[in-house]
């Protein structure tokens, strides 16, 4: 049985074409052919693999990443696999870049279909290593919050005049389990994912919709400076962008996993048990070294 949180577009494409097209011996096109996707922070990690998957599904990708020569070695990967993909270097945290971002877009392409908010930066400090490093609260929020928010809005405008445009936010699990020690990224996670909930409502009636894709902890790059991670349990990338893709797909409201469903309600139903969880699992897991200033730290 379907949840009560799919929407109509995955039904559509799970129980009427995928059947048509099983009869008449033929894959189900994806949604994504011939849609113009542009994918943040796709120059290595979770966004690399999402270019890639996205393009193999007939998108026109474009790639954007701080680092043009990692994303001239995406795009190639791209095209020599047949796809199609552009590469464009810009730091989203420079306001005149970002601007300049869409502008260039838009006149070259007329327009984007759907946007992958992924780029961004993770950090796992204490609040008591944190009192003198305001900065690190401040830098996560402006690549993880006002970059989303500045490009979403520089692309809404045409996706509204057009009446169809989707934007997914890679964001976190830890907006419903609201783990310590990372009060500066859940946060800016946190807000991201608010900001959706609310424009998906106010672009309801143009045909624009929004997903929010919690993970769990990915392999990248980003958690290599935390010792308690480098056994933990972990999707590839590989396997993130699969779960990107599909929100793209069907475009739910958000996705999620069972864990941390479960650790929404709980935080609900039995909040000062999780608090007391969540405490003792802060004492168990020390801060990395990294985060101690004993080596430095990824991003």
């Amino acid at each position: 049985m379907p949840s009560l949180l799919t929407t109509p577009v995955a039904l559509t494409r799970r129980y009427l074409l995928a059947p048509a097209a099983a009869l008449v011996g033929q894959p189900l096109p994806s949604p994504l052919e011939g849609r113009i996707v542009m994918i943040t922070g796709a120059s290595s990690g979770v966004g690399e693999a999402t270019a890639k998957a996205v393009a193999a599904r007939g998108a026109v990708v474009i790639a954007v990443a701080r680092r043009q020569e990692h994303l001239d070695r995406v795009v190639a990967q791209i095209r020599d696999a047949g796809g199609t993909a552009f590469g464009i270097a810009c730091d989203l945290t420079d306001a005149a870049a970002a601007d300049a971002l869409v502008e260039r877009v838009l006149g070259e392409h007329d327009h984007v279909d759907m946007l992958v908010n992924n780029a961004g930066r993770s950090i796992r400090r204490s609040l008591e290593l944190s009192y003198g490093r305001m900065h690190d609260f401040e830098r996560t929020m402006a690549i993880n919050y006002f970059a989303p928010v500045r490009l979403t809005l520089g692309l809404l405008p045409a996706m509204r005049a057009r009446r169809f445009g989707h934007v997914v936010n890679v964001v976190t699990w830890g907006v419903q389990l609201k783990a310590p020690k990372f009060a500066a990224y859940i946060a800016s996670k946190t807000a991201l994912d608010s900001f959706a909930r609310i424009a998906g409502r106010e672009t309801w009636f143009d045909g624009v919709t929004f997903t929010n894709v919690r993970l769990s902890l990915v392999r990248t790059d980003m958690i290599v400076a935390t010792e308690a991670y480098r056994h933990a349990r972990a999707k590839t990338p590989q396997e993130a962008a699969a779960i990107v893709v599909r929100a793209l797909e069907d475009r739910p409201l958000t996705v999620g996993s069972a864990v941390s469903n479960v650790g929404e309600v709980l935080n609900i139903l039995a909040p000062r048990l999780m608090d007391l969880a969540m405490a003792t699992m802060n004492r168990r897991m020390p801060d990395s070294r990294a985060a101690r200033g004993q080596e430095s730290a990824a991003g």
